[in-house]
């Protein structure tokens, strides 16, 4: 969500329960975009909050000329004091999945070799035996949502000739027809499904406003619910992947984003639950 329309955006979200009190509405308002003046962000986005068992963490990302370059993440314990997370890395991600669990709260934690599952012949590489910390699980955490449920409306965003991807000018929101399908929304990561696409299925594409996979040929099926709220004026989409996901636009407009409030743990029961 954008920093400046971050009030508005939480009371449109709010149907899934999940939300922050006054206090911190008022404190990120002014820390965000201090946050974007002294790291000279092009925007900042209020990410959302992950729920340890011994605090929160509120995460915040911000993003270049390039949209589709890598994002900076920051967390705060208390919404004021910003720290910048590690680039996130493939080993960081394959550790972080092996482990389950709430977050503790904690940073500097340590997750030993009883948490993480290891081959044996690596277990004791180097005379150590393998740790990672919260602060590497949390930034793994980030990037696994990002990819499987971050998402934008299509047409949100453009795609130039260079490579680069920018934010459409012209993009004016979804008319409520289209808004109600899944068709229309576009997961915001590199495109995996798309380059399975054949010649002939290309072909109707645009490649400016086409160049991300749908969220229509998501696996498992029927993981988006999709809601009509606010008297029918808002479209709500929620994850049942990554509980905690909710995705808010109002058709004909230009408002949109989604958050994350939830213990950053992944659904694995879903199958079951379909």
């Amino acid at each position: 969500m954008e920093a400046a329309s971050l009030p508005a955006a939480l009371e449109l979200v709010a149907g899934g329960g999940a939300g922050l009190s006054p206090e911190k509405r008022a404190v990120l308002g002014s820390s965000l975009l201090l946050l974007q003046r002294d790291y000279r962000f092009e925007r900042v986005w209020f990410w959302g909050c992950i729920q340890g068992v011994r605090g929160a963490y509120y995460i915040a990302e911000g993003l270049g000329s390039d949209c589709a370059a890598p994002r900076s993440r920051l967390y705060s314990l208390n919404c004021v004091e910003w720290s910048l997370l590690p680039p996130v890395t493939a080993e960081m991600v394959a550790q972080a999945e092996q482990l389950k669990g709430r977050f503790q709260g904690d940073p500097s934690f340590e997750y030993t070799n009883t948490e993480i599952k290891e081959d044996a012949e690596r277990l004791f590489e180097g005379g150590k035996e393998p740790t990672i910390k919260e602060e590497a699980r949390l930034v793994a955490t980030i990037e696994q949502i990002d990819k499987a449920v971050g998402i934008i409306p299509r047409g949100a965003f453009l795609k130039t000739p260079r490579g680069s991807v920018h934010e459409n000018r012209n993009f004016e929101g979804l008319s409520l027809t289209e808004a109600k399908k899944l068709s229309s929304y576009l997961h915001f990561t590199v495109p995996v499904s798309l380059k399975n696409k054949t010649l002939l299925e290309k072909a109707d594409l645009d490649p400016s406003t086409d160049f991300l996979d749908s969220l229509e040929h998501d696996i498992p099926q029927a993981s988006w619910t999709i809601q009509l709220e606010k008297g029918g004026t808002v479209v709500v989409l929620r994850s049942l992947l990554w509980l905690g996901l909710t995705f808010y636009h109002i058709p004909m407009t230009k408002q949109y984003g989604y958050i994350y409030f939830g213990t950053g743990e992944k659904n694995f029961d879903l199958p079951f639950m379909l």
